[in-house]
């Protein structure tokens, strides 16, 4: 049974995800640097609400609210996406919340928006998370270099993609390794 759900953010979740998004241990891999005011917060939600190229959830685990996830870029042109997520509540981990959270997302792009690749870039330095995207599948296709400036620095981000081929001969063994346990 998946303890994971992903509902639709709404106007009423905007002050708590800021709150995740002003955090050190969110903000450190995010691509902008600067506190977020709640104005700005606002005015994000206004560009994001209506906007049919992105979607964004909150992550729930066990009733309580602990995260973002987000598809962003959906192009029917290219036939793809690109996908994120956080979780701001560091007092829970474990219980796999990560990997649920990627296999309804690749559900979802793959399943419901039909879509046939889905990307992502992760900062180098996050190896977790790389061999986190690489267990679903996902393989490295592109190396940025210098490509954000944060705090001051650039650095370097490794671009993967899943496409939807791939998922489908390896998303029932990702399944019973995740739900069957």
């Amino acid at each position: 049974m998946n303890d994971v759900v992903l509902r639709d953010l709404g106007s009423e979740d905007l002050e708590k995800v800021r709150i995740w998004r002003n955090s050190e241990s969110v903000s450190k891999y995010m691509y902008t640097d600067g506190y977020i005011s709640s104005e700005q917060q606002k005015q994000w939600y206004d560009l994001i609400k209506e906007d049919s190229k992105q979607k964004y959830w909150i992550i729930s685990y066990q009733g309580k609210d602990i995260g973002l996830a987000s598809i962003t870029e959906i192009s029917k042109t290219f036939d793809s996406c690109f996908w994120a997520f956080y979780l701001g509540d560091t007092t829970i981990r474990g219980g796999g919340i990560g990997s649920k959270v990627e296999y309804s997302v690749i559900e979802y792009v793959f399943g419901i928006l039909g879509l046939n690749k889905l990307k992502c870039e992760v900062f180098v330095t996050n190896d977790k998370v790389i061999r986190m995207h690489e267990k679903f599948g996902f393989r490295r296709e592109a190396y940025y270099r210098q490509h954000v400036l944060k705090n001051q620095e650039y650095l370097d981000v490794v671009g993967l993609g899943l496409l939807k081929a791939e998922w489908l001969q390896i998303r029932e063994t990702i399944y019973k390794s995740i739900f069957d346990r």
